[in-house]
């Protein structure tokens, strides 16, 4: 028997107490995107250059050439942006994850002793910085493998959470499947971490943001100016403060990317908005790892027995006579 297997009602009208530490009123995730070095290059066997994500509007792919423009967009993410954002973040002595592609850790050791120094979570972001919709389950799986070993290497230990960002339908049964995440973040559904049961596998799924998220002001309709992304944080901000004053408390999710936020006019909005977040009382700037360990403890998962997942018999024995084999009508049973 085979469940829809969307879920469309969540948490639905009771949401848990996050139960944040120290009675904060929000969570306030700050997700640092490290990719530059892991995109799409004919230097790193692609078949074309990149195009997502970078201050060429409408920029294409150049099949089979390397895009000089291109790639010098990406590398001032790393010679540069990262290091104006990790002035910043350790100055305000906050905590940050990194969404780290693997092989960019790997072309660029300098900034990874940066973030360890720092205390900042490395998770992975995957092996390279690349489409995945069209790979099947061992191609997917066989990359995430490689994630994670030279991950590894490079840090000297393998990653706590899941990123890939461009995933396919299989990403999230995939990475949980690995049994090797305390997170997994590929999911934009609901402003508080939830519980995803794969196979045997209760997996820890903390969503993630499109929206508040520097990569709008390179997709449309974006951001032109930081102060456009400074009001954008802020109005997402209040009205989550505001049911967390209420008892309701939630999570909070920025998305940044080093060569996007790490350009001063888009940056002046970040740290605008940072300030204003600081001004308030209760405000928790935790790592994603942090936030996994704090539900995991507050909020352990229980399974509970589905009708639609139990077998003839065994639905006869527990329910009677009547025996309704389509899900949507055993649910309710």
């Amino acid at each position: 028997m085979n469940r829809y297997p969307r879920d469309l009602i969540g948490y639905g009208a009771n949401p848990p107490d996050a139960a944040w530490p120290n009675g904060a009123r929000i969570a306030v995730s700050l997700v640092l995107n490290f990719e530059e070095g892991g995109e799409n290059n004919i230097l790193h066997g692609d078949a074309a250059s990149e195009a997502f994500l970078s201050d060429i509007a409408g920029a294409a792919p150049w099949p089979g050439q390397r895009h000089w423009n291109m790639e010098s967009l990406y590398e001032y993410g790393g010679r540069a942006g990262f290091w104006r954002l990790h002035r910043l973040f350790t100055g305000l002595h906050i905590p940050v994850t990194i969404y780290a592609v693997a092989t960019a850790l790997a072309r660029n050791p300098e900034p990874v002793a940066a973030m360890q120094a720092a205390g900042w979570e490395i998770a992975s972001h995957g092996l390279k910085w690349v489409e995945h919709r069209d790979m099947d389950d061992a191609e997917e799986r066989a990359a995430m493998a490689a994630a994670i070993r030279l991950h590894t290497e490079v840090t000297g230990a393998p990653p706590t959470g899941w990123y890939t960002g461009r995933c396919s339908v299989n990403t999230v049964r995939l990475a949980a499947e690995t049994g090797a995440f305390a997170w997994v973040s590929d999911t934009y559904d609901d402003d508080l971490p939830y519980w995803r049961e794969v196979g045997a596998r209760d997996q820890l799924v903390i969503p993630y943001t499109l929206e508040a998220n520097d990569m709008r002001f390179a997709t449309a309709p974006g951001y032109s100016t930081g102060a456009q992304f400074f009001h954008y944080l802020k109005d997402s901000f209040d009205p989550l403060y505001a049911e967390g004053e209420e008892g309701q408390a939630k999570m909070f999710t920025v998305g940044l990317h080093c060569r996007l936020i790490g350009r001063p006019g888009k940056f002046a909005g970040l740290k605008r908005f940072l300030d204003y977040a600081q001004g308030h009382p209760g405000v928790w700037f935790p790592r994603r790892i942090d936030i996994a360990r704090h539900w995991a403890a507050t909020h352990p998962h229980q399974r509970r027995e589905r009708p639609s997942q139990i077998g003839r018999d065994a639905f006869i024995a527990r329910f009677g006579g009547v025996y309704e084999h389509s899900p949507w009508i055993a649910e309710r049973a």
